[in-house]
């Protein structure tokens, strides 16, 4: 290996190398002294930069106030009480924080870009951080180049580097002339020179380069370390939580000046008067709902992973489930992606077929020059699973001879829009004469859809029709059918055009076969009872894709819409086929984008898979683009939302359960803090108006955060799925996440939890009971009603009974400490002082009781009474 020079953005030099890829031990070196592959990342969270960003918040910032107040009223033990509250709240945000920003962590490790390198002599795919100087790297066409690098092998290469220059014409690279000593110094945008750069995309053939930069020292980190700075625009539902954060603010803010005002004026004593208002500030403030968004946004990210499903943004989360159609990939996602050879079908209608058990069947001689003409149509190195399966089955049947390893490919067609075959110009041995006995001869092999095959042998009208009836028969057993054809010459001046200019032979049909993933059609059958529906996008013959479609279980009813059909329909035409079909066969990837369109258009919310560079439109249009991360290309994961890291049907499904379980979570959590805040803020307000003592300091609201903050931010983000999470309709996209209903029904439960406490508080002030007996008898009652709210939120639909029985470890551990905290502030002398309780006797305990017990009576009726 030529050694690259010692700065980290040097470049190589010397003659190519015999042995090409660093040693493992060596990139790991490289890797620790130039540091990992990436641009500045985003400053990390460490929990002291947490715990400070805790300490802006408003909520700590009153308790803080509130414990200076007590200061200066001479009140140490109730300004320490405040200072263990804020220490135990920066303790737990930063827990939880901590907790998230690991797991955001892990989750851009995953989704790191992946590069193709060589190392002791084999090819490996690793993270592109991992990636160092000296690695040789393999470009293929819709990668993402890892680093700056030179080209030492090209074929037909192009790349976008619009992102470097702004022109969005593709540029053409070569390879590094062998005899150059250094490359050429060259600057993006420039055409035929070895020079490719990070964060630019092969948009045609494929190469070889030499890594010759990385990190900031590439091309895009030299002009583009600013990128780091950049942020998202915050998301719908982000917008709707924060408008609803500043009005609650703002009102409170208000009101609670005007109490400062109110008790100074009226009482002439301000520092209670602030107390007061502090009191009422932090009953008002709903600061949970930021941390609830965070924390469930990057929760429902983790669990996603888990599915090994990666979520490239938040927002799909809140997507998933509302999505109404989901377009799926045939092969690699409902299928197995791992194709076997099951039939030859020669032209007289000799067939072999592949045995049920173990190892394919002996081949007949008269099927092997078949066989031979397919795997010679084929890449040398084939990626393509039918390829894959052409070799595989010439390697275990065909004699050596007709492998033909010393053959040197000279010319080929790949395959396009216009032709659906793939061909092969190879030069043959040195004693072999071609056709006219002149020699050495040229074998032309060509496979692929056998329309356009049969198309380029010309075949005559009964032998294409006879043709189409013996794919049609293959097709409609779920088989993929190609078609191979072969031509011998003498090598001509020139190669034609199109593979139209040889004299083609027909030589029958290869049949394969790729089974099912399973669990594919009760994944199917769930999208179904979800309201979900599933249509098939393949390039597959039609009676294929019908084949296929019905196994998996998908509606058959309708004829297939094909791609040539599609090209001939205008847009309302497709709006109305589409609403019928659930099949679409013989599909370009670019008529992709169209159909989503379409579907948009029908008012669908669309989730669509892709792996292609030319599936990158349509899973952008989409508004959820499933990427397939095992055999997607860079682009095609770059436009999604979603990558599926093993390209698998039952994952979608997964993730769309998990979608709505997250989005059902989110707002049984957001309807129980609404709920909660209204007999807090209530009790905290009627006081102060009905001239009776006040009940709540700031002490005792800081303890009701310590309760609602994890119940709400962990234990509803651990609920389970609801029981018909999978057997209602997909939500309404449009309906904003707080909803008119939702505010009702939470406002309901927090006004019967506040009608319930304040008719404790009035009969005990009017009984003349101590001050702080009567507070501690309504906090008793407050803390009950508060549990009866995180049990009453538990469930979405059914009864609060059927709630209660559902598991929840983590949120169960929760009550059990608030409860267990709640006994000490009673029970324990020093921290019953502490909250300004004063003993309970048995008859205001029980009244307590009695009064979280009809709370949670009546919050049970009220789910039972309430309107589906």
């Amino acid at each position: 290996m030529t050694e690259s020079s010692d700065a980290p953005g040097g470049t190589p030099a010397g003659a190519l190398p015999d042995s090409r890829g660093l040693d493992p031990q060596e990139a790991a070196r490289r890797l620790a002294r130039d540091g990992p592959n990436e641009l500045t990342p985003p400053p990390r969270r460490t929990p002291l930069r947490i715990a400070g960003e805790v300490a802006r918040e408003p909520m700590l910032q009153l308790l803080v106030a509130a414990g200076a107040v007590y200061l200066v009223l001479g009140d140490l033990g109730e300004a320490l009480l405040l200072l263990f509250f804020v220490l135990v709240t920066i303790a737990i945000t930063i827990v939880q924080e901590h907790r998230t920003e690991r797991v955001l962590q892990a989750l851009r490790e995953l989704t790191s870009p992946r590069a193709l390198v060589r190392r002791g002599g084999t090819a490996l795919r690793i993270p592109g951080r991992e990636v160092v100087r000296g690695d040789w790297i393999v470009l293929e066409e819709g990668d993402r180049v890892p680093a700056d690098a030179v080209l030492h092998e090209a074929r037909d290469l192009l790349t976008d580097e619009s992102l470097l220059t702004g022109e969005s014409v593709p540029v053409a690279k070569q390879a590094l002339d062998a005899a150059a000593e250094a490359p050429p110094p060259a600057r993006p945008g420039g055409d035929g020179l070895p020079q490719v750069y990070a964060g630019c995309l092969v948009t045609r053939g494929s190469g070889l380069a030499e890594v010759v930069a990385t990190g900031v020292h590439t091309e895009i980190g030299r002009i583009g370390r600013s990128l780091a700075q950049i942020q998202s625009p915050p998301t719908p539902l982000v917008v709707q939580t924060r408008r609803l954060v500043r009005v609650l603010a703002t009102a409170g803010v208000a009101l609670s000046v005007a109490v400062v005002l109110l008790w100074g004026l009226a009482r002439g004593d301000w520092l209670a008067g602030v107390l007061a208002g502090i009191t009422l500030a932090m009953s008002m403030l709903p600061e949970e709902y930021p941390l609830i968004l965070s924390v469930y946004m990057a929760m429902g990210a983790w669990r996603l992973s888990r599915q090994r499903v990666l979520a490239r943004r938040a927002a799909t989360i809140e997507a998933l489930g509302a999505a109404t159609v989901l377009c799926s990939d045939k092969t690699g996602t409902l299928t197995r992606n791992h194709m076997a050879v099951a039939a030859l079908v020669r032209p007289d209608g000799r067939t072999w077929l592949r045995g049920t058990q173990g190892e394919p069947a002996p081949l007949e001689p008269a099927c092997f020059e078949l066989l031979e003409a397919a795997v010679l149509a084929s890449e040398t190195q084939a990626f393509d699973p039918m390829e894959q399966a052409l070799h595989e089955l010439a390697r275990a049947t065909l004699p050596a001879d007709r492998l033909h390893p010393q053959w040197q490919l000279v010319h080929e067609y790949g395959l396009s829009p216009q032709l659906l075959a793939m061909t092969h110009v190879w030069q043959t041995d040195a004693d072999a004469a071609g056709p006219d006995g002149s020699g050495p001869a040229v074998f032309v092999a060509t496979k692929g859809a056998a329309e356009a095959v049969a198309g380029l042998c010309r075949l005559q009208p009964q032998a294409t029709q006879e043709l189409a009836g013996s794919v049609q028969a293959l097709a409609a057993q779920g088989l993929r059918v190609l078609g191979v054809a072969r031509a011998r010459l003498a090598p001509p001046a020139a190669w034609p055009a199109s593979p139209a200019g040889f004299d083609f032979e027909f030589l029958g049909l290869v049949a394969l076969a790729d089974p099912l993933r399973p669990g594919v059609p009760e994944a199917v059958r769930e999208c179904r009872q979800a309201g979900l529906r599933v249509i098939m996008i393949t390039g597959d013959h039609p009676a294929t894709a019908q084949a296929i479609a019905a196994q998996a279980g998908l509606e058959t009813a309708a004829p297939p819409l094909t791609g040539a059909e599609l090209a001939t329909l205008d847009e309302a035409g497709l709006r109305e086929r589409l609403a019928t079909t659930h099949v679409c066969a013989r599909v370009r990837p670019e008529q992709k984008l169209r159909i989503v369109q379409a579907l948009r258009a029908q008012g669908q919310v669309v989730a669509m898979t892709g792996d292609g560079v030319n599936d990158a439109p349509a899973l952008k249009a989409a508004h959820i683009g499933i990427a397939m991360g095992a055999r997607g290309t860079d682009v095609a994961r770059e436009a999604s939302a979603l990558v599926l890291l093993d390209d698998d049907f039952n994952a979608i499904v997964h993730a769309i359960r998990l979608g709505r379980r997250i989005y059902d979570n989110l707002l049984k959590a957001m309807a129980f803090v609404l709920a909660v805040h209204v007999p807090i803020a209530g009790l905290a307000l009627l006081p102060l108006l009905l001239g009776w003592p006040l009940v709540f300091t700031p002490v005792h609201i800081a303890f009701l955060e310590l309760l609602i903050d994890p119940a709400c931010s962990i234990g509803f983000e651990a609920e389970p799925e609801e029981r018909n999470v999978m057997n209602r309709p997909p939500r309404d996209p449009a309906t904003p996440l707080f909803s008119r209903r939702l505010l009702v029904w939470s406002l309901l439960q927090g006004a019967l939890v506040l009608l319930a406490c304040t008719a404790l508080l009035a009969s005990l002030v009017h009984a003349g009971v101590d001050p702080a007996a009567t507070r501690a008898a309504v906090f008793l009652a407050l803390v009950l009603g508060s549990v009866s709210l995180i049990l009453a939120n538990r469930a979405i639909s059914g009864t609060l009974w059927q709630a209660l029985r559902a598991s929840n470890p983590v949120l169960w551990r929760m009550v059990g400490v608030a409860l267990a905290l709640l006994a000490a502030t009673l029970l324990v002398a020093p921290v019953r002082e502490l909250f300004g309780f004063a003993p309970l006797t048995p008859a205001l305990a029980g009244a307590g009781l009695a009064t979280g017990g009809a709370i949670f009576a009546g919050l049970a009726l009220m789910r039972r009474l309430r309107p589906r």
